[in-house]
């Protein structure tokens, strides 16, 4: 049974950076592609980032552009989303989620087969 679990939410202050990280076990992931999606109260769940399954490219929603980075270890079964220059509006459920390898990378929520409990990030004013 294939399992996501998030960890490394909480509460900062704006300007902070979190370090989320998403452990995959079940079977291995390194041939699939790898995303952030989060959602806020009230609203849809929005793409954050994506690591593709050649490891070269990365993609992030321009909301979070130059302040977050991707990257995974699939020693490790493990992808992380390091968060910099945290503003109120990352609030959010953030969740990983997978899908497996295409030749056309997807930002669309429905697209991916596996996802994680989620992880709750706070960031205050």
């Amino acid at each position: 049974q294939v399992q996501l679990v998030e960890s490394g939410g909480g509460l900062v202050q704006a300007g902070g950076s979190l370090r989320l990280s998403c452990a995959a076990s079940g079977r291995t992931f390194s041939s699939s592609d790898m995303g952030w999606f989060r959602q806020a109260p009230g609203k849809e769940r929005e793409f954050v980032a994506l690591i593709r399954w050649t490891y070269i490219n990365r993609y992030y929603a321009e909301s979070v552009k130059g302040r977050f980075t991707i990257c995974r270890d699939n020693a490790k079964n493990t992808v992380y989303l390091q968060m910099n220059s945290l503003k109120p509006e990352d609030t959010a459920v953030y969740y990983c989620a997978v899908r497996p390898a295409s030749n056309i990378e997807s930002f669309r929520p429905n697209e991916y087969d596996y996802w994680g409990q989620g992880t709750q990030v706070t960031v205050s004013s």
